[in-house]
């Protein structure tokens, strides 16, 4: 169910968002908001905390400082799983949900993008093999890319399964983390192109890091530079 906001309020507002690494903060007071139709790079050297600011904005690790609302309220009034299925964390590699701690792909790729729906939050959707089909067509693989062996998949093949799991289930936020780090140039043009499809449709917005500053120039609208944050 996608939740409709008013033209002048954000889809996600963070507010003065903090992490701190033992005694020292790697940023601090990190504020921004993301409306309809925005994307929004995220830069900063290497080693930064790009991947942790992602991290804190889904709450997979907890927030020391500041907040994060999405559509005005707050992670829990909405229950983690349900603003999970809203804002959504895409990681540099899929891994497969049963063995998120071996860091492991188990079965073919349709049985990855199948095992969402198993989770309590999706149970009332089913796998549409139609519109990911649709989806490969656009990335420029055939049907057979589905019966792909996952523990046998390249670093981009796992990448477009990252991006097609979370499509799927219809999230209003995608936050990107290095999202085509691993595939060509071809495939890259490809995948922005679905992206910015993605995007033109009301209520949807990304955040998006990437080691390419001609992508994130080429793709997002503006940039929020991380560094600025020490």
């Amino acid at each position: 169910m996608h939740i409709s906001t008013a033209p002048s309020q954000s889809l996600l507002a963070v507010e003065n968002l903090g992490r701190q690494l033992g005694d020292r903060w790697l940023w601090r007071g990190v504020s921004f908001d993301l409306f309809s139709g925005d994307c929004l790079g995220l830069v900063a050297p290497s080693g930064a905390g790009k991947t942790l600011l992602m991290r804190n904005l889904v709450l997979l690790d907890p927030i020391q400082q500041g907040a994060v609302k999405f559509a005005g309220k707050n992670p829990s009034e909405w229950g983690v799983s349900a603003y999970r299925s809203r804002v959504m964390y895409v990681p540099q590699r899929a891994v497969s949900i049963e063995n998120a701690a071996r860091n492991a792909l188990e079965g073919t790729v349709q049985d990855n993008l199948m095992q969402v729906f198993e989770l309590g939050v999706y149970r009332q959707r089913q796998f549409d093999p139609h519109i990911i089909q649709t989806w490969l067509g656009q990335l420029g693989r055939g049907a057979e890319f589905l019966n792909l062996q996952g523990a046998r998949l390249s670093g981009g093949e796992a990448q477009i399964l990252a991006l097609l799991r979370a499509l799927q289930l219809n999230p209003q936020v995608l936050l990107l983390d290095e999202p085509t780090a691993s595939l060509d140039a071809a495939t890259t043009t490809r995948v922005e192109a679905l992206l910015l499809d993605w995007l033109r449709h009301p209520h949807r917005a990304c955040l998006m890091t990437s080691h390419d500053a001609e992508q994130i120039h080429r793709f997002t609208q503006r940039q929020l530079n991380l560094g600025e944050f020490v």
